[in-house]
């Protein structure tokens, strides 16, 4: 369910353009997350608060649509939507001042709700690429690539996505793996190589179950999910070849609606505090931290 890099992850027919880079089988519900004690609670930065339009002030809230089915950034546990997503979320929510809703969403429909208004923010490891700043802002938070992994001692010989020739490949459907799997296979083709079987699946936990059962060699996924497949799986799997194509991860909002600069504003004051990387160290995604949040495209 790869969602960063600039490459297209699907098309969404009303407003023609990438909205999304996973499955678009989650269902909506509406639900608040839980973060771990380990957390520590903000306290509302009345500066910050201070520049969080009124429209947002006066509901008091911020409605946040998230694919909940991308663990660690963002999936549903105890009936809770958990992760690394929701909890820098919540953090910047308390800054703010202001409650957090996460809202379980097709990713195909995250952009064109929050261009009607419907959600506030969208927080499910969105990519930052020119086609969405056409149409939303986003604020960078985090930076990741595409990883290969495979079963425990299978060796595969996959070192880079040429590689991927006469190989079949687990990959979850509507996402820029697949897209990248499709791409390599016509290279293999003209090249006189072997082609490509591409297992398509709707969720990550097919993706696994194909790898460990051998029906597939390899599978891709985003670098912070791979090796968390890879940690969750004790030993099952391992990470493979090389990662690439690192791009950054950005908190989509609404453009002119106000909240790029606060949302930016309570992201550097996590980072300043320890905050970001307690958050990031919890989830185990510590590599994909970043310095210096910025606002795309800018002010």
């Amino acid at each position: 369910m790869r969602k960063l890099i600039a490459s297209l992850c699907g098309l969404v027919v009303a407003a023609g353009l990438v909205a999304g880079c996973g499955s678009s089988e989650s269902s909506s519900s509406s639900t608040t997350s839980t973060s771990s004690s380990s957390i520590p609670t903000q306290k509302v930065n009345p500066t910050i608060a201070a520049t969080v339009p009124a429209s947002f002030k006066s509901k008091g809230n911020l409605v946040v649509g998230t694919e909940a089915q991308y663990a660690p950034n963002e999936f549903v546990e105890n009936g809770q939507i958990v992760g690394m997503d929701p909890d820098l979320m919540k953090a910047i929510g308390e800054i703010l001042g202001l409650k957090i809703q996460l809202q379980e969403a097709q990713f195909t429909g995250i952009i064109p709700g929050i261009q009607s208004g419907k959600y506030d923010v969208g927080a499910s490891s969105f990519t930052i690429n020119a086609e969405r700043e056409k149409v939303v802002q986003f604020v960078s938070y985090f930076k990741a690539g595409i990883s290969f992994f495979a079963k425990k001692g299978s060796n595969p010989g996959v070192e880079t996505i040429a590689d991927l020739c006469g190989k079949t490949v687990a990959v979850e459907k509507g996402t820029v793996e697949a897209e990248e799997v499709e791409k390599q296979n016509k290279k293999c083709k003209a090249e006189g190589k072997g082609e490509i079987k591409s297992e398509v699946f709707p969720g990550q936990s097919e993706v696994n179950l194909a790898l460990s059962s051998g029906r597939a060699q390899v599978a891709m996924a985003d670098s912070p999910v791979a090796a968390y497949q890879v940690k969750q799986s004790n030993g099952g799997f391992e990470l493979v070849g090389k990662s690439y194509e690192f791009a950054p991860y950005g908190l989509a909002v609404k453009k002119g609606g106000g909240l790029a600069k606060p949302i930016q504003s309570a992201l550097k004051e996590l980072i300043a505090n320890g905050t970001y990387k307690k958050i990031l160290e919890k989830w185990g995604v510590q590599e994909g931290a970043i310095t210096e949040p910025q606002i795309h495209p800018a002010e």
